[in-house]
């Protein structure tokens, strides 16, 4: 019996957290992006994830979350995965994905997927991620950094993840807070190796 072939044209799949570090902003602009190059997200907010949200942007849950997103006018589609129900699809390895990317990451996550503590569905997909050896990273948000923090990013840096601080850059001459949020946007998806056009490039000059 010939086996199943999935299609090469299956639209790509991609794993995104949001947890209850300050910079939800990150969260919801790389949704945005991701959503209008046409890929199609697993989205999961913790608890505390929504509490940041509320507080930073007034989006008080998943359907404020759509209607922030221009769901479902972007090219791209989304769903919403309840932050406790380790029964979802990305939560088994047999679920392929492209990799997930936690924006923003708090230390208390960190801390979590460092441990291999999969207690719940963002850090269950992330252990998906690890065993699997897809593409993990986490868009981290704390300072100042102590020690136990720097540990948790050396062991996760060494077993292949992207450790990827929200420190955006002043070499665009950025004017906006946009213009800062679309850095880091735009440097989370390079390190995905997703093309875009987000900001700046640095040119060097004579």
């Amino acid at each position: 019996m010939k086996k199943n072939i999935q299609s090469a044209k299956e639209k790509k799949k991609i794993i995104v957290a949001i947890t209850g570090a300050s910079g939800s902003i990150y969260g919801v602009k790389l949704i945005q992006a991701l959503l209008m190059f046409g890929y199609d997200i697993h989205l999961v907010v913790s608890p505390a994830g929504y509490q940041v949200l509320d507080y930073e942007m007034q989006i008080k849950g998943p359907t404020e979350l759509k209607e922030a997103l221009r769901f479902p006018k972007l090219p791209g589609e989304i769903l919403i995965h309840e932050h406790h129900d380790i029964a979802s699809a990305i939560a088994s390895g047999s679920f392929r994905t492209q990799g997930m990317i936690v924006s923003p990451c708090s230390m208390g996550t960190l801390a979590a997927i460092s441990q291999g503590l999969a207690q719940n569905l963002i850090t269950r997909s992330a252990d998906v991620c690890l065993k699997e050896r897809r593409t993990l990273i986490l868009v981290v948000r704390e300072t100042p950094l102590n020690a136990i923090h720097l540990e948790h990013m050396l062991k996760l840096s060494r077993l292949g993840v992207t450790i990827l601080p929200a420190m955006p850059a002043f070499y665009h001459h950025p004017q906006t807070i946009d213009d800062l949020v679309d850095f880091i946007t735009g440097r989370t998806l390079d390190a995905f190796g997703i093309e875009n056009q987000l900001y700046r490039r640095y040119q060097q000059t004579d």
